[in-house]
């Protein structure tokens, strides 16, 4: 019998599926990054990875892999085997017609068009079916597919740069630049894989911003083309115009304002390639647009995750309305004073007993920076 610290053989094999799954960190947005082995004998007969959206599933490439072997194989499933059609054929029949004689799952699909439909139509075949032996470890590999599923809006990172006494430029504006290169080379790998970059119009008017991603599918270790992200917009004035240098980088544009179909404005950038305009509504009480009306309207576009890169005001919303889900800080070792500017603008509390309070989930030096993920108190 295993004990504690020794995992099972499902276990195991469980593992060498989600780190297949991993592979498709930068690629497989919309979809969930999956991961399958078919193993037979003991000996993995087949394995593959979802690339892409539109392309064979993690599934279908094992299978492929494996020919005949697969009769009798058990089947490792980073996630519950689609039952639907989509974009390519359902996955669980095609397991049935291969013949395995067992699928082990480390999560059930949150999907509702899948939600149980999968692992019930093995069972109903005949296939030995372990479920969600994995959830944790599983759910990790697909934050915003989860959240975009369960909860109806996209997973959200906002990421900071700032001093140690949490300064993000000087009282002057100028910011470029608190972090180092290596600090700012991870931050291209942070845009990587999220489905949509997003800031506010003063940012990409100021900064100049494009919000792409700047690496090479070589450095990304991935085969053809880089996947850009969408670039968010906020821009309740649609004050954003159409030589603006975010329409030098390629890739969609949305700009989510408050009349998309009004003025001079609307008929310059409407004529750009990959530029939609998007109605949202003006948030409650106060400037700006309503960001969880944007939050269900990204997640209806098949939008996982987003990252805010965004100045103070905006960054700061997002934590004050309980819309971040994970902090990304890169700190440099920097002083700039009291009179620089905030990272976060944010209402103060009335005691120390209502602070929000966060975990530390990871850490890495870069550099002479270092970068902090936090996710808030449950």
């Amino acid at each position: 019998m295993p004990t504690d610290d020794q995992p099972t053989i499902d276990q195991q094999w469980m593992a060498r599926a989600l780190a297949l799954a991993e592979r498709g960190r930068y690629t497989t947005s919309p979809n969930p990054r999956v991961g399958c082995v078919l193993v037979r004998d003991g000996q993995i007969i087949g394995e593959g990875f979802h690339v892409r959206a539109g392309e064979p599933h993690a599934e279908v490439l094992a299978l492929q892999e494996a020919g005949e072997r697969a009769r009798g194989a058990t089947a490792y499933v980073t996630l519950e085997p689609c039952s639907h059609v989509g974009r390519t054929p359902a996955c669980a029949p095609q397991l049935v017609a291969a013949g395995v004689a067992r699928v082990v799952t480390a999560m059930d699909d949150p999907n509702p068009q899948v939600a149980g439909r999968g692992h019930a139509l093995l069972h109903e075949a005949g296939i030995e079916v372990s479920a969600a032996i994995a959830p944790a470890a599983a759910r990790a590999l697909n934050p915003g597919f989860v959240s975009r599923m369960e909860r109806g809006r996209p997973w959200v990172t906002v990421k900071l740069a700032q001093s140690l006494d949490g300064r993000s430029a000087l009282a002057s504006g100028e910011s470029q630049w608190i972090t180092g290169e290596a600090a700012r080379r991870d931050v291209q790998f942070l845009r990587a894989h999220q489905c949509a970059v997003l800031s506010g119009i003063d940012t990409v008017l100021i900064d100049s911003a494009r919000l792409n991603v700047r690496l090479s599918a070589d450095e990304l270790g991935i085969e053809g083309e880089v996947r850009q992200p969408v670039r968010v917009v906020l821009d309740s004035g649609l004050r954003l115009p159409p030589f603006a240098a975010i329409f030098d980088a390629p890739g969609p544009v949305w700009i989510y304002t408050r009349d998309a179909t009004d003025g001079v404005q609307h008929e310059a950038l409407i004529k750009r390639q990959q530029v939609t305009l998007i109605e949202a509504p003006p948030a409650r009480g106060m400037t700006g647009l309503a960001l969880d009306s944007i939050l269900a309207d990204l997640a209806a576009r098949e939008v996982n995750e987003v990252l805010v890169e965004a100045g103070a005001k905006l960054a700061g919303a997002f934590v004050a309305a309980g819309l971040c889900d994970e902090l990304v800080v890169y700190q440099a070792p920097l002083l700039l004073g009291h009179q620089a500017r905030p990272t976060l603008a944010l209402p103060e509390p009335a005691a120390l007993a209502d602070v929000a309070r966060w975990t530390l989930v990871d850490e890495a030096r870069l550099g002479d920076d270092l970068r902090l993920t936090l996710r808030p108190n449950q």
